[in-house]
């Protein structure tokens, strides 16, 4: 893959296989102690299972890959050590929210997250809840991640039928624009309360992102240089 790069494409091949990952069978008793160390500062770091993808194909509107399933602690390892295995890329899909007045809502991460302190759409590495049949459910991973860090359901916007893949490097985001029918200021006052009635939740604060009125053929171009510049240190 190359990067950055943006496709648009409306159909998502992806299949899930047993693989075994040399990266993480070589190093696990560095992916060990590093991940016992990032438990020490972020204690509530779980390490579940979660799905990676390989071989990426982008044909005529179409996007095909391979996922496979290993360990939050060896994806955590990977990312935090530059990627060692360029082949790997972490492939996720984002609920890019849009309200009535045009203002996209993004979320940023609580301090006791992977990712603390970062602002993204509803998203999330993909983990066996998101397989069905053997396949990588975008679409209703998507809908998951919404629902957990926002409360919001399908019942409150209408999807887009395309997916904007935001390309970069290593990471690979399936963005889909989600349009409410609400404007900002109402969106972001129904999402805080929703996260004031949890104990512990993913997100710390709620930022509308407005101005945006230079389209390109995919998505806005402010809209893709932000991902862009979120997923290169992701």
């Amino acid at each position: 893959m190359t990067s950055p790069s943006i496709h648009r494409v409306t159909t998502l091949d992806l299949a899930v296989h047993p693989v075994v990952w040399p990266f993480a069978e070589e190093r696990r008793d560095e992916i060990t102690a590093h991940f016992a160390e990032q438990q020490r500062a972020r204690p509530k770091l779980w390490n579940g299972r979660v799905l990676l993808g390989r071989d990426a194909l982008f044909t005529d509107g179409h996007l095909s890959a391979t996922y496979f399933e290993t360990d939050f602690a060896s994806f955590l390892a990977w990312r935090d050590w530059g990627f060692p295995d360029p082949a790997v890329f972490n492939g996720f899909g984002m609920g890019a929210l849009r309200t009535s007045d045009g203002a996209f809502v993004m979320g940023e991460m609580a301090h006791h997250t992977a990712n603390a302190g970062r602002i993204y759409f509803a998203s999330g590495t993909p983990d066996l809840d998101d397989v069905r049949d053997g396949t990588l459910d975008i679409p209703g991973s998507v809908v998951r991640e919404l629902q957990e860090e926002t409360g919001l359901s399908p019942a409150d916007y209408s999807a887009e039928a395309d997916w904007h893949c935001v390309v970069t490097g290593t990471a690979l985001a399936m963005i889909q624009i989600l349009n409410l029918d609400m404007p900002g200021e109402a969106a972001r006052a129904r999402i805080e309360a929703n996260l004031a009635r949890q104990a512990e939740p993913e997100l710390s604060a709620i930022h509308l992102v407005r101005g945006i009125d230079d389209l390109t053929p995919t998505m806005p171009r402010f809209v893709t240089a932000f991902i862009a510049q979120q997923f290169t240190s992701r």
